[in-house]
């Protein structure tokens, strides 16, 4: 399968999977948690609670599932493994990098301006409805697919190296 053949199902797997969770942290993780056989079922349930950092227009959602996925990939087991720190803290600053050079930003609030033209407030009722007006799911699975890619790109490049 070609790199764009496996871009696009795991694109529909993404749109299909917000739809469900309307959670893009939990989206992000479970695409790649599936992609990479990650374990990790408690930090599904965990990232319940991340989209926007409990949707205050904070850490993205993408930002957060992604950085899961990899600290389980390329954190320590023990405390004390000062490598293991070292190496989970290289890939995770990667990602950002790379996350904020494609969007500008790693904060919900700011991808939301660039997306929608402007920030919501997911709490308050009439904000949400225009939230869901403004075609969400096409705007934040394409987000939620740059983190996706990113993460899967740098496991991908370790497990080859």
């Amino acid at each position: 399968m070609s790199t764009t053949e496996i871009q696009s199902e795991r694109d529909e797997k993404i749109k299909d999977c917000l739809i469900k969770s309307r959670n893009c942290a939990q989206t992000s993780f479970a695409i790649l948690q599936e992609q990479f056989g990650l374990d990790g079922d408690r930090v599904l349930k965990a990232l319940t609670a991340f989209p926007g950092i409990a949707l205050r227009c904070e850490t993205c959602g993408a930002v957060t599932g992604g950085m899961m996925a990899l600290g389980l990939v390329f954190g320590r087991e023990e405390l004390d493994d000062e490598q293991g720190f070292q190496t989970a803290l290289v890939a995770a600053r990667t990602f950002c990098q790379r996350f904020e050079q494609e969007l500008g930003s790693t904060m919900c609030g700011d991808i939301q301006e660039s997306k929608f033209g402007r920030k919501f407030d997911l709490v308050d009722p009439e904000q949400l409805a225009a939230w869901e007006a403004a075609n969400p799911v096409d705007k934040c699975s394409a987000v939620v697919s740059t983190g996706v890619r990113i993460a899967a790109e740098i496991i991908a490049e370790s497990r080859q190296g």
